[in-house]
């Protein structure tokens, strides 16, 4: 396996394979195996942290959530949908070397136009930030939010 940046998430364990010269690991959450990127092993952090430290069940969690935005298909990393299957956090995840730029929080605004859900949770894996989207507008938040 390629050597891997440590992030600012608990460690984690991943099921791993190699194909065609490229290091793979499940998603848990597709229960595919998904080509190692540095995107991917934040992806697979935050989707880790959700279910273990913030106790969400994995069948409330999608990935590769579909975004149609001004008739383009575009793609929100992770949402996490509430007990009455209406989405309640949005995850959007960088590689490590990508800085959190307003441009990046404006993609996950515009991702949150369409999905609505009420919290935003920007990362790449190094730098955390979270939003509560109240009324129109969104506030910056110091912690995650509970899923309880």
């Amino acid at each position: 396996m390629e050597k891997t940046p440590k992030l600012q998430f608990p460690p984690i364990k991943l099921s791993a394979i190699e194909r065609d010269g490229k290091t793979l690991v499940l998603d848990t959450i597709r229960n595919i195996y998904v080509v190692l990127t540095p995107e991917e092993w934040v992806r697979r952090h935050a989707v880790e942290f959700l279910t273990t430290h913030c106790r969400v069940p994995r069948l409330l969690i999608t990935e590769e959530f579909p975004v149609n935005i001004n008739s383009t298909a575009q793609r929100a990393d992770i949402v996490v949908f509430d007990r009455q299957a209406h989405p309640y956090i949005l995850v959007e995840c960088k590689a490590p070397q990508v800085k959190i730029t307003r441009q990046v929080i404006d993609q996950a605004l515009r991702y949150n136009a369409v999905v609505q859900a009420r919290y935003i949770i920007i990362t790449n894996g190094l730098k955390h930030y979270c939003f509560e989207r109240v009324e129109d507008s969104y506030r910056q938040m110091n912690n995650f939010p509970s899923f309880e």
